[in-house]
């Protein structure tokens, strides 16, 4: 297998949420995330590129569902998804099954936003660490949404944190 010459960009990820609506609210006013499509209802059909694009990706089981779609300040798409006969609880937190984990989000004001989720309905589910105490002011955190969806944020990023050498003496 011949090695990919470049690396591929993030385009979006998918959140499924109990209620649409609050949802867009907590990541717009919370995490200033931009709407860039408000609040829809899919209907299954077979006649629009889109019904028969959701038929292919959900199956036959269900009738209809509401969608919205946001983007960070960095052009990252958040596609947020609400069934009406869905579960409407977020599944335990076990980082050690297989599956999406978590996703994050980048804030130099780790506390501010922290504080701001917490403030929404959110969690703190640790302190806020250091990557390099006393030294470099990388900081971390793990939260989660009033729906029980966790993330972390970082006050730096991702390949200034890592090339750093965050694991190393």
């Amino acid at each position: 297998m011949e090695k990919v010459k470049y690396p591929r960009s993030f385009s979006h990820i998918g959140i499924t949420v109990p209620d649409l609506e609050k949802a867009v609210d907590f990541y717009e006013n919370v995490m200033g995330w931009y709407v860039i499509m408000k609040p829809s209802k899919i209907k299954k059909e077979k006649d629009t590129a889109i019904g028969q694009m959701c038929i292919d990706v959900f199956g036959d089981d269900w009738e209809e569902f509401e969608i919205a779609h946001m983007s960070t300040s960095d052009g990252i798409g958040i596609e947020l998804f609400s069934f009406p006969h869905g579960v409407k609880e977020a599944p335990e937190f076990n980082p050690f099954n297989t599956g999406l984990f978590h996703f994050c989000v980048q804030d130099p004001d780790i506390e501010g936003l922290t504080q701001k989720i917490v403030d929404h309905g959110g969690k703190q589910r640790m302190p806020i660490r250091e990557y390099y105490p006393n030294d470099k002011p990388y900081k971390m955190v793990y939260v989660q949404d009033p729906f029980g969806i966790v993330f972390e944020i970082y006050t730096h990023s991702y390949e200034l944190t890592y090339s750093s050498g965050a694991y190393q003496d």
